[in-house]
């Protein structure tokens, strides 16, 4: 986005980044103290203009059209937000540290190594996060990036931030739409029977938590599915697993594992005082995103992995297990049982909405039925 001043008016110009978007989405990301009163307001008496027309806030923009936006004072009188805090400025440790956790950049996306313990967001008694260390990562842009996916404090590994709006859109859309495959590596308490099984349990908020707590809840939950694969075993004591959520619920691999009884090690809070493996083991929880693979706006693929927390690759060390044969081959895309028919229901459902508009239409027509001769 550029803008040109002048005593009148203000003249922007649509980045590509804007390319497709509405006019009142492009106010909330580069004005977002003008209302959308105000800029109804403006549209009505013929102030807001595209490309010298005349415009209205659900007109779509393209890159490089002319914004004509009245003077910030016009929209004074209407402004009834309050004034966002300032973010606090990043010192230099702050700026190494979150660089040091870039694993991948270009155009469109930076993949941090996130450590266990960093929470991706803030929240209650929550100072330290991902996002409140973005500024540093914005290296050649003027804009920070975008979080775009979350993982569990406690969970490390694999997190995308897009680096344009653009960006961030495709990606989510990724995410859920369920093309984007994350994989995570899982150590857990005993042995599951089936080597390579798919856990279909509804998940729900646990009644009484706040909604800090999930579980299985077979009559009112959402379908949550997870299909996993051991990757080795020792003896009966633990095993490594490789874990793929088909779908995206809080919490999901964390339940799902707790739930066909092997706990992740060091889960107290889904699988208790049973979720600790004894000796030298880290209390840690030991769940890793390992991988993602996903498609970049250019069309190429995205395949990232994440080198484990150090508590995680000591575990493995001490248990003995063989790090270099950690993954596995990738099979063609899974697909969650449920997806052919939740399809057809959005099919039928499309179908149905497009029977009712066109009614609506007909009825809007203005033709008049012909009237009946009196005899």
């Amino acid at each position: 986005m550029s803008q040109n001043d002048s005593d009148s008016v203000r003249q922007f110009t649509v980045g590509e980044d804007d390319d497709g978007i509405r006019l009142d989405r492009w106010f909330k990301r580069h004005l977002p103290d003008t209302s959308f009163t105000t800029v109804a307001m403006w549209a009505r008496t013929g102030q807001l203009r595209l490309d010298g027309k005349r415009a209205q806030p659900g007109d779509r923009i393209e890159s490089g059209q002319s914004i004509r936006v009245p003077p910030a004072e016009a929209a004074a009188p209407m402004i009834m937000s309050v004034k966002k805090p300032e973010r606090p400025v990043l010192t230099d440790d702050q700026i190494e540290f979150a660089q040091s956790l870039v694993i991948y950049r270009d155009e469109y996306a930076i993949v941090l190594n996130k450590p266990a313990g960093l929470a991706t967001q803030g929240g209650t008694k929550m100072t330290e996060h991902v996002d409140g260390l973005l500024d540093a990562l914005m290296f050649d842009r003027t804009d920070r990036p975008k979080l775009v996916h979350r993982l569990d404090k406690d969970t490390s590994g694999v997190l995308l931030l897009a680096r344009t709006a653009r960006a961030a859109a495709h990606f989510s859309k990724a995410f859920a739409g369920r093309t984007a495959r994350k994989l995570y590596w899982a150590i857990v308490m005993g042995v599951p029977e089936i080597r390579d099984g798919m856990i279909d349990l509804p998940i729900s908020k646990q009644p009484g938590t706040g909604g800090e707590k999930m579980h299985i809840d077979e009559a009112g939950g959402q379908r949550a599915v997870t299909r996993y694969r051991r990757i080795e075993r020792a003896a009966s004591r633990a095993a490594w697993l490789e874990m793929q959520p088909l779908t995206g619920r809080t919490h999901q691999l964390r339940v799902h594992a707790a739930a066909i009884g092997h706990p992740i090690v060091g889960d107290a809070k889904y699988g208790g005082k049973e979720a600790f493996l004894s000796g030298s083991v880290s209390r840690k929880l030991h769940l890793h995103a390992r991988r993602l693979v996903i498609a970049l706006p250019s069309g190429k693929t995205l395949d990232i992995k994440a080198e484990p927390a150090p508590h995680f690759a000591e575990t493995l060390a001490t248990i003995g297990f063989d790090a270099s044969i950690g993954d596995l081959p990738l099979e063609e895309e899974l697909v969650d049982p449920g997806a052919e028919e939740r399809k057809a229901r959005h099919k039928a459902r499309d179908a149905r909405r497009e029977r009712r508009d066109s009614h609506r239409n007909r009825r809007g027509s203005g033709r008049t039925a012909p009237t009946r001769s009196k005899k």
